[in-house]
């Protein structure tokens, strides 16, 4: 989805690509089993991306964004498969990932409907016994004024366990960040 000026600065810059290296990815990854083929969904300017390939040996990597993907393919392409698609309908096969991510994306989604089928596919594309993980923010003012005129639609914490069981998923848990509010999530697909 489109993003405003400000926060594509913030998403494209190494003070972006250093946060998540050693705060958000720690966080929302601890304990989790990512398996040998990972899926990232909406992986921007692929600030978790870079982080992902020197942890597992297989990255895909799907992106709404035509030039944003182009973007991704140019600096990444050589260690990480890029999929310019809707990660509510991606052209990937049932069954082919041991994992499956997205990080801080969610609420860049405008509509709760679209997340639900981000969900479905991320249920799909998972092999058996697969986690599905991930983080998104959750509002405060200083979010606020960073997606100003700008897609904005956060995932309510209490709702987000049924939601994923709905997609199918079970073992789902979720808990908050206790000093920034970001939620985070895990689950596994029977």
């Amino acid at each position: 989805m489109p993003m405003n000026r400000a926060h594509r600065k913030l998403c494209s810059s190494e003070k972006w690509a250093r946060t998540t290296k050693d705060l958000i990815l720690p966080w929302a990854l601890e304990d989790v089993r990512l398996g040998d083929d990972v899926l990232e969904i909406g992986p921007g300017y692929g600030a978790n991306l870079r982080v992902l390939i020197e942890q597992v040996p297989r990255v895909t990597a799907v992106e709404i964004d035509e030039a944003t993907a182009a973007l991704l393919e140019r600096k990444w392409g050589d260690r990480a498969r890029i999929v310019h698609a809707d990660g509510a309908a991606m052209p990937l096969p049932d069954q082919s990932f041991s994992s499956v991510v997205c990080f801080v994306m969610l609420h860049h989604v405008p509509t709760a409907a679209q997340q639900d089928r981000i969900f479905a596919e991320a249920h799909r594309v998972l092999r058996p016994g697969g986690v599905f993980a991930g983080c998104d923010s959750q509002p405060s003012f200083g979010f606020r004024v960073l997606h100003f005129r700008d897609t904005m639609n956060t995932v309510p914490p209490d709702g987000l366990p049924g939601r994923l069981a709905k997609a199918g998923f079970e073992n789902v848990s979720m808990d908050q960040h206790p000093k920034s509010g970001a939620v985070r999530f895990r689950a596994e697909r029977p």
